[in-house]
């Protein structure tokens, strides 16, 4: 009987754990559903609140409000075109920069270079990362904008001024050095996702390669460019999606002069930069839903881009986790 209720009350102590680490396991699951429904609450009351404060700009202007360049707070007529251009037009400028100079970088520091050397220029590359923007910003308008005025816009003007895009005064400050401040602040970013992304490349593509005889370049382009080729492109599109909501060294630098002009040494204006600069002018309930309208197609555009981004590297992910099963 003694040995029988032993193992009675270690069955029932038993069973009380368990039910303990159960209850623990259910508190800790109903938190963790918990925080991710509250960031899509959050998110979900956020498009809301921006859709209901713009509606007075929906109502008086519709679609048109997409395609008009007209911006007079005065009159209080409003266009979002030369916006939605001047954040297209930089951004795509910046990726023009930026890729060849970040897959390039990543192709290194992944293939190339000598293992003692890779920890060093990562640890560089993260560094500028870090950067805060508003530090761009300074360094465009006290170097980049004297460099391209004095230098850069004349000589691109004597030797390509036949063109659209490099006609007019240089200014210093306009469409071209946002570009190129953009470029900088996103090359950190597109190199170290791509980097990632080759070097999750499995190795046997790599030794097959070799092994059909393939130069280390040829097994690069090959095997590995190749393989990685959507991730690629996810990270080219984070890139893109950082561009697209950079504010403040962009502000300082593009001139935010809110017009349509072909030529790169114009000023010209991003959603970002109107947002930041007339936000606290708006007196007027039409006035602010025409900014916080901006502001809304800027979230959906991001949105979109950033998702594209994360779908594709993760296909990347998903295939290197099949091959090695």
């Amino acid at each position: 009987m003694t040995t029988a209720a032993a193992s009675r009350s270690l069955s029932s102590a038993v069973v009380s754990a368990r039910a303990r680490r159960g209850w623990g396991d259910r508190l800790f699951r109903g938190l963790a559903r918990g925080a991710a429904l509250s960031l899509i609450l959050l998110v979900t009351a956020m498009i809301i609140g921006m859709a209901g404060a713009a509606m007075p700009s929906f109502r008086a202007f519709g679609w048109r409000f997409l395609y008009t360049s007209t911006w007079d707070p005065v009159a209080e007529t409003f266009g979002a075109l030369p916006f939605v251009y001047g954040t297209l037009v930089s951004s795509l400028l910046a990726l023009v920069i930026a890729v060849p100079l970040g897959l390039g970088a990543a192709i290194f520091l992944a293939e190339l270079a000598p293992v003692w050397i890779r920890p060093p220029i990562t640890f560089l590359v993260e560094l500028v990362a870090a950067v805060p923007s508003v530090v761009f910003g300074l360094w465009g308008i006290f170097v980049l904008a004297p460099w391209l005025r004095n230098w850069v816009q004349p000589a691109l003007g004597a030797s390509l001024g036949f063109l659209p895009l490099f006609q007019g005064p240089p200014y210093g400050v306009g469409m071209l050095a946002a570009g190129i401040i953009l470029a900088i602040m996103i090359v950190p970013f597109i190199t170290a996702v791509s980097r990632e992304v080759l070097l999750a490349v499995p190795n046997t593509q790599r030794e097959a390669a070799l092994g059909l005889g393939a130069t280390r370049w040829e097994t690069t382009r090959i095997a590995v460019l190749r393989y990685g080729k959507s991730g690629l492109i996810g990270a080219v599109l984070l890139g893109l999606g950082r561009a697209l909501g950079e504010t403040m060294a962009v502000t300082m630098v593009i001139g935010n002069r809110p017009e349509v002009a072909i030529s790169l040494f114009a000023p010209g204006y991003t959603m970002a930069s109107v947002i930041a600069n007339e936000f606290t002018e708006a007196t007027s309930d039409l006035y602010l839903g025409a900014l916080i309208e901006i502001g809304l197609l800027l979230f959906a555009v991001t949105v979109i881009v950033n998702a594209l981004a994360r779908l594709l590297v993760w296909s990347v992910g998903g295939a290197v986790k099949q091959v090695r099963e």
